[in-house]
Formats: C-alpha cells, structure tokens, sequence
C-alpha cells in the first residue's frame, strides 16, 4: 500500500517539476514572446491587409520557420489569405492563400 503511495506522490513531484521548468522558457509561450516584438499587433495587421488588399479577420504571434511572426487572416472578397509579418521590422515575409485545414483549431467548424 505505501508503495502506490509512493509511486503516486513521484508522478505528482515529476510532473510538477517538469511543468515548471516548461514554465520557464518564455519564448516557448506567444503571450510573453510577443514582448521581443518591435511592432505591435495592430501595425502587422495593417500591413497585412494593405499587402492583400483586404480585412484581417485573425491575427496571432507564433512560429514560423524557426521565428516568431505575427500570423493575419485577411479576408479579401472570396479569398482568405495568411500573411505573414516580421515582428522586427514590419515587412510581409509569406503570404500564400488560406485553404481550409481542419487540423488547425480556428479553421474547425464546431
């Protein structure tokens, strides 16, 4: 009986320690990474839309080919296109159509 216990209070220590030291990697985290930024959210967007010619109807800071980026959805009549911006200088650095990929949680229908 003390074994299980045992067994159950390292799992809890583990993972708990494992939790932690992934707490602490902040450029692990788009919430604290976006503070290396020197742009804002709002300039990505608006170089977004005025490089597709559209509305941006999502925006997000994440990784890109080993890099953060702001990641735009723009919305341009039919078309829905996904921009990316370099968050150090402001620049469009990809933009490709957006196709409906259902592994991606804001693509999904719920």
């Amino acid at each position: 009986m003390q074994r299980k216990y045992y067994l159950a209070a390292l799992a809890v220590l583990s993972a708990t320690t494992l939790g932690g030291a992934y707490a602490a990697k902040p450029s692990e985290n788009d919430a604290l990474a976006i503070a290396g930024a020197k742009i804002d959210m709002t300039q990505a967007v608006t170089a977004a839309e005025q490089h597709v010619g559209g509305k941006a109807s999502r925006a997000e800071y994440e990784r890109y080919k080993g890099q953060w980026a702001f990641d735009v959805e723009v919305v341009k009549g039919k078309r829905v296109m996904d921009v990316k911006v370099d968050p150090a200088s402001g620049k469009v650095i990809a933009s490709a159509e957006d196709k409906t990929d259902h592994d991606d949680a804001h693509d999904r229908a719920d």
